[in-house]
């Protein structure tokens, strides 16, 4: 027996109870408790020196989860418009998609899937990189960073 929900909400939190008849030992009951999390992206800021090493972590607040088992993407976003730059796949080496100049040969992913720029440009000021993590096709973890760079 199976209990199908769609267009699942914060409103369908709760216990859920199902209850069948045996012959002849009775009724039968099986209980469980839905928790249903809503979508967050987790913001930071990046500060860096122009022309050093930049290392951006992919969602910061989860250094235990093993990221290496689900499928990650990394973009960047400019003027409004993602732009991918790196697709990982459980077991794959990391696929490099950018077709920017900017971002051609300054990209690498780096340990436990950091996003690695070198070196650093001013032209990275104020972008904004973000990490997706697909842990189910309908469930997605993002963090997302803002880049500083400062001179010398």
């Amino acid at each position: 027996w199976a209990l199908y929900l769609k267009n699942v909400t914060l409103s369908l939190n709760g216990h859920y109870q199902c209850i069948f008849a045996t012959y002849p030992y009775g009724s039968k009951a099986a209980t469980i408790e839905l928790v249903v999390k809503a979508e967050e992206e987790q913001h930071y800021v990046k500060e860096v020196w122009l022309n050093q090493t930049l290392e951006i972590p992919c969602l910061e607040d989860l250094t235990s989860e093993n990221l290496s088992n689900y499928p990650l993407k990394w973009l960047v976003e400019e003027n409004g418009r993602k732009e991918e730059l790196v697709t990982k796949e459980p077991s794959c080496p990391a696929v490099y998609r950018n077709s920017s100049a900017l971002y051609r040969q300054r990209v690498h992913l780096g340990l436990n899937n950091t996003l690695q720029i070198f070196p650093t440009k001013i032209t990275d000021d104020g972008r904004v990189f973000s990490c997706h993590v697909v842990y189910h096709p309908e469930r997605v973890q993002k963090s997302s960073t803002t880049v500083r760079v400062f001179g010398k």
